[in-house]
């Protein structure tokens, strides 16, 4: 129940996250709703055709729609009245990232697929959905900015995977995989920090 509502969080945050994204793109309402569920439910979507998992989660269960629309519309109303933080959206990314990373990571182990797959899954989950949410309004993706994002979900997987080996119990061991993304990812966000870059000598 837990990870349900977590999920249901998630699916909230990417959707607030879409909106923002969409603001300045000359959007009608539609679209914008269209925007924030590609975002929400863009990764989820994904790593359930990967996995072969029918029927994909949200065909099945009303409240993920319900909570996109519901979050799209909300955050429509508000940015109206008052315009968001200029980090809100990065950090609204950064909550999903979170979040999605590491139930995605679940749903791999509950299949009890192998330890890298579980960890591609969950980064798939959290990743995804920006990925087209920022190619859908003509932005680089995120992931593909040298920024520290697929990266951050990928130590907050393997940690939550470790500290399960070494006997921590699944929830505290899920907690601190998700705060791990997270701060990784506000971290970046404050200091502009970046992998390094490969190049070949000239």
């Amino acid at each position: 129940m837990i990870l349900y509502i977590l999920d249901l969080v998630g699916v909230a945050v990417f959707a607030i996250s879409g909106v923002l994204a969409a603001r300045d793109r000359g959007l009608d309402l539609l679209g914008i709703s269209v925007i924030a569920a590609i975002t929400a439910i863009g990764g989820g979507t994904l790593r359930d055709l990967l996995l072969d998992r029918y029927p994909i989660f949200w065909l099945t269960d009303i409240w993920y729609l319900t909570v996109i629309t519901g979050s799209a519309l909300l955050t429509v109303a508000y940015t109206r009245v008052r315009p968001p933080p200029g980090k809100a959206l990065l950090v609204a990314d950064a909550m999903g990232l979170a979040l999605f990373a590491l139930s995605g990571a679940q749903v791999a182990e509950a299949a009890q697929y192998p330890a890298i797959i579980v960890v591609l899954m969950g980064t798939i989950t959290g990743a995804a959905g920006g990925v087209l949410r920022d190619i859908i309004t003509a932005q680089v993706p995120l992931i593909l900015r040298r920024d520290i994002y697929a990266t951050a979900a990928i130590v907050g997987i393997t940690l939550y995977l470790l500290l399960q080996l070494f006997g921590i119990q699944r929830p505290i061991a899920f907690g601190a995989g998700m705060a791990t993304v997270f701060i990784l990812r506000l971290i970046a966000i404050r200091w502009s920090l970046q992998l390094p870059v490969f190049r070949v000598p000239e």
